[in-house]
C-alpha cells in the first residue's frame, strides 16, 4: 500500500468537499425557464460541472460539453445565472459523507490545508462558510484569484510558495482530470475521490496516484 507524507494538502471544492450540483442544477433550470426553453434536469448538469460558471452557462445554452454558445444569447444568460446562483449558492448543497471526518483527521495530524477551486470567489467563500468548513483552510484560491486556473499548475505553485513548502512535499485532493493535470504539472502528489464530477468519466482513467471512495479513508494512506 502506497503511503504519502505531504506537508501541504490542497483540496478542491465541487465534487470533492461539496456536492454543489443540486444548487447549480436548480439555477441551470431556472435560467432555461427564463430563456423560454426546456429544463435540463440534475442528471444532465452533473456531467457539466467542474470548469467554472462561464463554461457551465455555455454548456447550458448549447447542451454540449464543448459547444460554443451564440454570443448575444450568452451575454443575456450569464448575468441571469450569476443572480440566480448568488441567491442559491448553498441552499441545496451539502458536504459529502466522510468530508467532516477527513478534515478533522487532517487537522488533528497538523497538515497545512488549503482550498483550490475553479469556482469564482464570490461563490466559493459563501459556500465554504455556509457549510462550516471555511476556517479549516489557511488559504483559499478561487477560479478568479490568479491569472490562470486548473488545469494550469499556477494555483498549486502559488499555494506552495505561499506556505513556503516544496511542491514535492505537497499533495492535491480532487475529483477531476483538471486536478490530475494541474498536480502533475506542479509536481504535487494527487489523490482523487471516486464520487466527484469528471464529466461522466471514471477518474481512474486519468491515473491519479490513488483513488478513494471517502475522505475518511485518508488516514489509511497518510
Amino acid at each position: 500500500m502506497k503511503k504519502f507524507n505531504p506537508k501541504l494538502i490542497m483540496i478542491d471544492v465541487d465534487g470533492t468537499l461539496v456536492d454543489s450540483v443540486p444548487d447549480l442544477a436548480y439555477c441551470v433550470d431556472e435560467l432555461m425557464v427564463t430563456m423560454g426553453r426546456e429544463k435540463w434536469g440534475e442528471a444532465k448538469v452533473r456531467h457539466w460541472v467542474g470548469n467554472g460558471v462561464p463554461k457551465l452557462v455555455e454548456r447550458t445554452l448549447t447542451g454540449e460539453l464543448e459547444g460554443t454558445a451564440n454570443q448575444a444569447e450568452y451575454d443575456k444568460a450569464y448575468p441571469i445565472f450569476l443572480d440566480l446562483y448568488a441567491n442559491n449558492t448553498s441552499a441545496r448543497s451539502s458536504l459529502y459523507d466522510g468530508v467532516r471526518e477527513g478534515l478533522d483527521y487532517l487537522q488533528a495530524q497538523g497538515y497545512i490545508l488549503g482550498c483550490v477551486t475553479n469556482k469564482a470567489e464570490q461563490f466559493t467563500l459563501p459556500i465554504l462558510k455556509d457549510l462550516g468548513i471555511f476556517d479549516e483552510f489557511g488559504l483559499v484560491i478561487s477560479g478568479d484569484t490568479l491569472a490562470k486556473k486548473k488545469p494550469d499548475p499556477l494555483p498549486l505553485f502559488h499555494a506552495a510558495k505561499f506556505f513556503g513548502i516544496d511542491p514535492k512535499d505537497s499533495m492535491m485532493l480532487g475529483d477531476s482530470i483538471s486536478d490530475v493535470k494541474a498536480s502533475r504539472a506542479a509536481g504535487f502528489d494527487i489523490i482523487c475521490v471516486s464520487y466527484g464530477y469528471n464529466h461522466g468519466n471514471d477518474i481512474r482513467d486519468a491515473k491519479p496516484d490513488l483513488v478513494i471512495d471517502s475522505m475518511a479513508e485518508l488516514k489509511q494512506y497518510l
